[in-house]
């Protein structure tokens, strides 16, 4: 793949993610602030390589806190190595903390999460291909299994897509935090490899 990289530079972007300045620290704080002491909601999705839908989801108001990792996998100790095979189950997914007083569930995935990948590739993204790409929502309550069934479906009735949406929803299991040079990676590497963007069209 594109992105697939080698243990030295793996070792060196390690390097430099531990000597990542308080100003690049700053900037990856979100644009849109939560409520101070508002709700909390957690929000686990896949939808390709974590570096863009990072990035994306990043852009949504009333963003807390967020994390790339591995989640739908059953082991919780894995690798970003191991999770590159394929072989573990895990998903190359985003976690993010929101204030649902600022955003709702449903509004986070109907703007951001549907808009910032394509919904209707199956274990692919563009040129990543494999299950650890796939589309999945990974549900922390049966209240969020069942807004994602529904933006799923309001999604797919639109037919904005022109293909059937394959995104997957499962309850949340197992989520791994991924090693230090993958978090916000597209801050620390402006012109890092990305194929995610927010498409102009809404539902």
């Amino acid at each position: 793949m594109m992105r697939r990289l080698t243990l030295s530079t793996l070792s060196a972007l390690s390097l430099f993610a531990l000597s990542c300045t308080s100003a690049e620290q700053a900037m990856a704080q979100p644009v849109s602030q939560a409520t101070p002491n508002g709700p909390r909601e957690v929000a686990i999705v896949a939808g390709g390589c974590f570096w863009g839908m990072e990035n994306v989801m990043r852009k949504a108001p009333g963003i807390v806190d967020i994390e790339v990792g591995y989640a739908g996998g059953k082991s919780n100790k894995v690798s970003y190595e191991q999770v590159s095979s394929g072989a573990t189950g895990h998903a190359e997914s985003v976690r993010i903390v929101f204030d649902p007083s600022v955003i709702s569930y449903e509004d986070l995935l109907t703007h951001y999460y549907f808009r910032g990948h394509d919904p209707t590739s199956k274990d692919r993204q563009n040129n990543d291909i494999g299950t650890q790409y796939r589309s999945e929502i990974f549900a922390t309550s049966e209240a969020q299994r069942k807004s994602a069934e529904n933006v799923k479906a309001r999604i797919e009735k639109s037919g904005k897509w022109h293909r059937p949406i394959v995104t997957q929803i499962e309850p949340a299991t197992t989520f791994v935090r991924a090693e230090a040079y993958h978090q916000d990676y597209l801050i620390k590497h402006p012109n890092g490899y990305n194929d995610h963007y927010l498409r102009d069209f809404d539902f």
